[in-house]
């Protein structure tokens, strides 16, 4: 049972404009689009000068613009399963690591939607990659667009998830350059190797993003076309950080800080910029709540809706001023068993604070590992090519050093000096207070929410079955 301090005992009477949504035959639709590891800042109105994301943009302007919003896990299946359950990850049990089973007794909100008379579907990829139910827990899966639609019935209102792999590795090799982007007006982050070889990786990303992109603003265009793009609610996202090395599977902001954006026809207050910190826990009691729904008690997630409806820029609710990040498997890539990488941190407007359970383990995975290659946790790709090879490099050798080289148990970064959190301050006798008022919060704030972690049962985690792509389910022995 969750502990005092979220959503517990909330009913309808206090969400009095979601009663009335539930009243009304007209209740909002919902659009959830979300692409396949795209992170922050990688959108044109966000000041990226290379990549172009019109429909994003759109949507920011039309709506609001989240300027901290955070995936909890960057991992595909457990963060999607946090947006399907309104719940912190590591309260789901086999659902808190990649390629697992999705738990039972556990209830989504497009199933909670569909029930209460919602139209609700899927497209490409929504819970996963894992093993769903046989009611699908994001919703039936449609072919295409089309098909969803075509099946839909008049009088229904919708809740559509459309999902897209983009932009997912691998990429075809120079389709960013040869689609008209220039390698000299790419910014290199400073943990990556600053060539020729990762500005044409990150071009080959940024088209696969603009592509998602442009899929999305089809869509769009059809809802307006038929008259109903003003009754939807529209939310774009990323499931975590970008596919590069110190990124995707790590808790620094290059692994779960994303863009995200949302429109609603005249209930948000287009142009809006907002500074309250969400995650993706949030999605779902929000959803309930502009379907008339009640949140589950045991949804660690609190609503949107007010940050909605304010109508300022800014900051809204005070009491958004930070995020709690996690991660358990990501894939099987330790030395010698299925085990994981488990951590947690607390994201806040100055600093973030890692807290590593196990710093014997290799962060992105070992150099030989008994069931994945070396470093798995990292995509295979140009750029970790680059990182790899020239480990021994004295001119290069940090940038391995950076996303592979074990890590101490605690970290400690001072985004004022450091955004890109490159230095460990954890050890600065100047930062013991901050470090110990933020490892405390955090603390505070697993046990509230019934982390196995901080309550002597964190080994359970290493135990699930991994379904991955290997002979048989990997169970750790």
């Amino acid at each position: 049972m969750i502990r005092r301090g979220f959503l517990a005992g909330v009913g309808l009477a206090t969400f009095g404009s979601a009663a009335l949504f539930a009243k009304d035959a007209k209740r909002p639709n919902i659009l959830f689009a979300i692409a396949d590891d795209w992170g922050w800042p990688h959108a044109s109105i966000h000041g990226d000068t290379v990549v172009k994301t019109p429909t994003f943009d759109s949507v920011a302007r039309n709506g609001i613009l989240f300027e901290n919003a955070f995936a909890i896990v960057p991992s595909c299946t457990p963060s999607r399963n946090s947006i399907l359950t309104g719940q912190y990850p590591w309260r789901l049990k086999t659902g808190a690591s990649l390629w697992s089973v999705f738990p039972e007794g556990v209830q989504t909100y497009p199933n909670m939607l569909e029930d209460s008379g919602y139209f609700t579907g899927s497209y490409r990829k929504a819970f996963g990659p894992g093993k769903d139910r046989a009611r699908s827990v994001a919703g039936k899966k449609y072919k295409s667009v089309d098909a969803f639609f075509e099946a839909r019935p008049e009088d229904k209102p919708f809740c559509f998830w459309f999902g897209t792999s983009d932009p997912h590795r691998g990429y075809k090799w120079q389709s960013g350059v040869k689609s008209g982007m220039k390698l000299e007006e790419v910014e290199v982050p400073p943990y990556l190797p600053d060539n020729e070889t990762v500005r044409t990786d990150i071009c080959d990303y940024y088209f696969e993003v603009q592509r998602f992109d442009r899929e999305l603003g089809e869509v769009l265009q059809r809802l307006e076309k038929a008259g109903e793009l003003d009754n939807t609610l529209v939310l774009m996202t990323g499931d975590h950080g970008w596919p590069f090395p110190r990124s995707k599977a790590n808790l620094y902001d290059s692994g779960t800080h994303v863009c995200l954006a949302a429109q609603w026809g005249d209930r948000i207050k287009p142009g809006r910029g907002v500074d309250d910190f969400v995650s993706f826990h949030d999605f779902a009691p929000t959803f309930m709540e502009l379907a008339g729904l009640q949140p589950l008690e045991e949804m660690t997630g609190r609503s949107l809706m007010n940050i909605f409806t304010a109508g300022k820029s800014g900051q809204i609710e005070p009491r958004r001023n930070h995020v709690v990040l996690g991660k358990e498997r990501h894939t099987p890539c330790q030395e010698n068993d299925a085990s994981g990488t488990p951590m947690r941190a607390i994201r806040t407007k100055d600093f973030l604070f890692i807290h590593n359970f196990k710093p014997e383990r290799w962060p992105a995975g070992a150099p030989k590992a008994k069931y994945k290659g070396p470093y798995y946790d990292i995509d295979g790709s140009p750029t970790k090519d680059v990182v790899v090879e020239n480990k021994d490099d004295p001119r290069l050798g940090k940038f391995f050093d950076l996303a592979i080289a074990k890590r101490p148990a605690d970290e400690l970064y001072d985004l004022r000096k450091d955004p890109h959190q490159i230095k460990n301050v954890a050890g600065n006798p100047e930062y013991a207070e901050v470090l110990e008022k933020l490892r405390s919060r955090l603390m505070e704030s697993l046990e509230k929410s019934d982390d196995p972690r901080v309550l002597g049962q964190g080994d359970v985690f290493d135990a699930y079955l991994y379904r991955g792509k290997t002979t048989s389910p990997i169970i750790m022995k």
